[in-house]
């Protein structure tokens, strides 16, 4: 057998830590893709599975990176294990959509939820924990340099290795190949780093010829297991876009298009094109131009189009593959008309940089289930819509509604809607439902009092509807049921407006999403949790981490890491949220500023490496810490025009994080006989209490001012017990 030195130097052991990094990224996009097909894709579901992955993350670092073993066979068998694990993982999360989905589309439950994940991501997640740590032990091996520097090495090489993953799984590698294709890549790339290791070529070919064979063989089981997430449907097509899964199923008589899991056109089914555009055209007395945001694969546009005086129609789709799979799969969808132009990119960057105005913009869009569509509702992009209007232009949307009963849940969240969208226009006017239209106009006056001019309009127009009918619009728009919906919706002095830095409501859609279960929600708990309620129970609870943690180095350098963890994944949060609030949904930036984050990271820890800082320079982080949300949040609010200052706060941002990480393993590791796999499970449950907190309640609840103020609370602990350490140790 060769030496180590000769097939596995250290650089060849670098390389296979920044490619421990670079899988271990690609695997976690392609796995939360996975199981928010399986769960539906909102804002909850993305936060239980996130936490999910990181709390099996910190178990294996923290726990299992105990276990004293030979690091370097050690490490090489986790990458097997890995390797093995990750195609498992994936048919696992896909098989679990039966049992979790009796009836499709049903809805999954909460605690459901939170069990398939942890219980789906337990083996691999956790076998990634430990490999760090197994991975630390190995390089203060080969460098004979203690564990708390070889951890900080470690982190800084899968730093580097992540933001190269992150880019390459965004920009390619989700364009092109499916799930377990792109699973069969890692796996042959992780053993082949196990053979590396143990330097044998002999298992180095085997790796080769494994990959090999697996790249063959995944497309089919790929196909194969996808058809498996839609058990009552025949799979025409699936495959992945850089925005999402989609899929195009079908059942006798009718051919669905799923996106993320959710079902976002069907064919036939004229019902819903009708209803989709015809009552808000039918609000203009002659709409020539028209506006359409999302949506459109459903056949509503062939249905406005239907409208004679219409001159031109613009339809905004974000994701160009979704348009595709219209056209081959649902002909007329997409007509071939010179009055149709159809744009790919994000409709409020869209409307922000259209140069012409309309007589009709509609949002075709799904309730505000996530911060990405949540734009589309909030008063800053009401009052751009308000601003491309021509004179005598109305505005529209619909959403989750009822034809009788509105719940308090319902109610509190159309409220919301309601108060914001009178912000902004000065005549507003609803029509009850399975799905409530709103119509919004600029000038008072603009929109017709009752059924009968819709009716009229109806006629005149000469179109031949099957649903949106003249016996239909007068039982639609009741006057008794129009002011039953008036005042259930009717704003209350502690309603809230949703703005794009206090998105509150699709934290009002999650209560609503979560009223569906039996039992009173933690969502609907906290619903009414005032922000001084919060800081107080915040600052309550770093008192007594200040007290019980005060002259423990080990103890502060924990405490250091979890807040820092949480700090971290919430400053990427609101630079990624304030972004596309900004800026509109532009993948390629957003990419880059994920990838600016990762750089930060290494950045950091290469300064710090490069040091010999200890509980000083943790106690200037952490005050760093408290500052840098606070300092993030004035510049968002007072230079967010300024596309450099994103990518830039989240180098920054990244530097903090990863300069931090190897001063506290310092501290951590020479005040006892520690692990490093113990700081970095510390670290990694911060970020898993981050992940689910700020991106499901504080952020929405509280809005990004307070949401700051909060983050710079929790890390006044760590930064007071590092600055007491200070003072003993001068002592």
């Amino acid at each position: 057998m060769l030496s180590l030195h000769s097939v596995a130097g250290e650089r060849s052991i670098r390389a296979i830590f920044a490619l421990i990094g670079f899988t271990a990224a690609i695997a976690q996009i392609v796995l939360m893709r996975e199981l928010m097909v399986v769960f539906g894709g909102n804002e909850a579901s993305l936060g239980v599975a996130l936490a999910s992955w990181l709390l099996w993350t910190a178990a294996g670092s923290a726990l299992l990176g105990r276990i004293k073993t030979p690091p370097r066979q050690t490490t090489a068998a986790l990458e097997t294990a890995i390797a093995a694990v990750l195609p498992l993982t994936i048919l696992a999360v896909r098989t679990s959509k039966t049992a979790l989905q009796r009836v499709p589309g049903e809805v999954v439950a909460p605690v459901p939820m939170l069990l398939t994940s942890l219980a789906a991501l337990s083996v691999f997640c956790a076998l990634s924990g430990w490999l760090f740590s197994s991975a630390s032990r190995l390089w203060a091996g080969v460098k004979s340099a203690p564990e708390a520097e070889a951890a900080g090495s470690v982190y800084l090489y899968e730093a580097l290795g992540s933001g190269a993953g992150g880019l390459l799984a965004g920009l390619a590698l989700l364009r092109v190949f499916g799930a377990l294709e792109i699973a069969a890549g890692l796996s042959a790339l992780n053993l082949i780093a196990a053979a590396g290791l143990v330097a044998r070529w002999r298992a180095m070919a085997f790796a080769l010829a494994a990959g090999a064979a697996a790249a063959a063989v995944a497309p089919r089981i790929d196909a194969w297991s996808a058809a498996r997430l839609w058990p009552s449907f025949r799979v025409v097509e699936t495959g992945n876009s850089v925005f999402g899964n989609l899929a195009v199923i079908e059942a006798p008589g009718t051919r669905s298009l799923v996106e993320n899991g959710l079902v976002i056109a069907a064919s036939p089914d004229p019902e819903s094109a009708e209803d989709a555009v015809h009552f808000a055209l039918l609000t203009h007395p002659a709409p020539k131009s028209m506006l359409m945001i999302g949506g459109g694969v459903s056949g509503s546009l062939p249905e406005a189009l239907r409208h004679p005086s219409l001159v031109r129609l613009d339809y905004v789709e974000l994701d160009p593959a979704v348009v595709e799979l219209a056209r081959k799969y649902f002909p007329g969808a997409i007509p071939a008309d010179p009055r149709l132009h159809v744009h790919y990119t994000d409709g409020r960057l869209f409307l922000k940089q259209a140069a012409e105005r309309f007589d009709v913009i509609i949002v075709n869009l799904p309730d505000p289930q996530t911060a990405q569509i949540n734009r589309f509702y909030t008063v800053e992009f009401f009052r751009e819509a308000a601003r491309k209007l021509n004179a005598g232009g109305v505005f529209s949307f619909s959403l989750t509604g009822a034809e009788n009963y509105i719940s308090p849940e319902l109610a509190a969240f159309l409220r919301c809607i309601r108060k914001t969208l009178g912000e902004v226009f000065p005549e507003v006017r609803v029509a009850p439902g399975e799905t409530v239209h709103f119509f919004a106009a600029a000038q008072p006056g603009t929109l017709p009092r009752g059924a009968d001019e819709f009716v009229s309009r109806l006629r005149d127009r000469g179109l031949q509807t099957q649903y949106v009918r003249e016996y239909f619009i007068p039982f639609r728009l009741a006057p008794e049921r129009i002011r039953k919906l008036e005042t259930a919706i009717a704003p209350q002095p502690g309603t809230p407006i949703n703005r794009d830095f206090a998105p509150i409501a699709y934290y009002f859609d999650a209560v609503l999403w979560s009223s569906r279960f039996k039992g009173p929600s933690l969502f609907e708990r906290l619903a009414d949790a005032p922000f001084r309620g919060v800081a107080s129970l915040a600052a309550f609870a770093a008192v007594m981490v200040f007290l019980a943690l005060r002259r423990r180095p080990a103890s502060i350098a924990a405490c250091a890491a979890a807040s820092m963890g949480f700090t971290l994944i919430g400053l990427e949060l609101l630079i990624l949220l304030a972004f596309q609030a900004a800026h509109g949904y532009v993948y390629h930036q957003l990419a880059l500023i994920i990838a600016a984050v990762m750089a930060g990271m290494a950045l950091g820890a290469w300064r710090a490496l490069r040091s010999a800082a200890g509980m000083p320079a943790l106690a200037v982080v952490q005050l760093a810490a408290v500052a840098a949300p606070l300092v993030l949040y004035a510049l968002i609010a007072s230079a967010a025009q300024f596309r450099w200052l994103f990518p830039m706060a989240a180098l920054l941002a990244g530097y903090l994080g990863g300069y931090q990480f190897p001063v506290a393993s310092r501290v951590f590791c020479r005040s006892a006989n520690r692990q490093p796999g113990t700081l970095y499970g510390y670290d990694l449950a911060g970020a898993c209490l981050g992940a689910v907190a700020l991106s499901v309640f504080l952020v929405p609840l509280l809005g990004f001012f307070h949401t700051a103020l909060l983050m710079a609370l929790v890390n006044a602990a760590p930064a007071a017990l590092a600055l007491s350490g200070c003072r003993t140790r001068a002592r």
